[in-house]
């Protein structure tokens, strides 16, 4: 009966520990779909597609892809997460040469992951000053998602204004 008590108390143990990650995790799904789906359509553009942008004072597709990295480093820096030392965030949009930009961009990504992975579940509620509007942690995450899909949005209206189809698409 003993050893029937603690196997229970172990799986219940278990059981809430993997709850206290389910919102991480499934974040962190959503998320690396679209990074996946974002760093594919970002390869797909040519070094010279890279300096197209739509109308004049608008980001380049370089400069969006570029924002969407600083984006991380910025988001994760309002959670408590200092951006790696090589990183400048604020100079990002400033790095040229598409395979400089992709590394920068991936970089971005499994930066931001990771850090997902540290939150614990009991901060949630904790009030994250993101300069533009005061949030929780939760709701904080939910910007990181959520920017993310509107630069993919702006990539995919890009791509396909260049010529380019995406490559899950097809």
């Amino acid at each position: 009966m003993k050893a029937l008590t603690t196997l229970f108390l172990c799986m219940c143990t278990f059981f809430v520990s993997a709850q206290d990650q389910i919102v991480q995790s499934s974040l962190k799904g959503l998320l690396s779909n679209n990074q996946n789906q974002i760093s594919s359509l970002a390869d797909a553009f040519s070094e010279e597609q890279y300096e197209w942008r739509p109308a004049e004072g608008v980001r380049s597709v370089r400069e969006a892809i570029l924002h969407t990295a600083a984006a991380n480093y910025f988001l994760a820096s309002k959670l408590g997460f200092a951006p790696p030392e090589d990183v400048d965030m604020m100079g990002m949009e400033k790095i040229m040469e598409k395979a400089n930009v992709l590394d920068a961009l991936n970089k971005s990504f499994v930066f931001i992951l990771d850090k997902i992975d540290q939150i614990n579940a009991d901060s949630f509620d904790k009030e994250v000053d993101l300069g533009f509007a005061k949030l929780n942690t939760l709701s904080t995450l939910l910007v990181i998602l959520d920017h993310s899909g509107e630069h993919k949005g702006q990539l995919i209206a890009y791509a396909r204004s260049n010529g380019i189809t995406p490559p899950w698409s097809n």
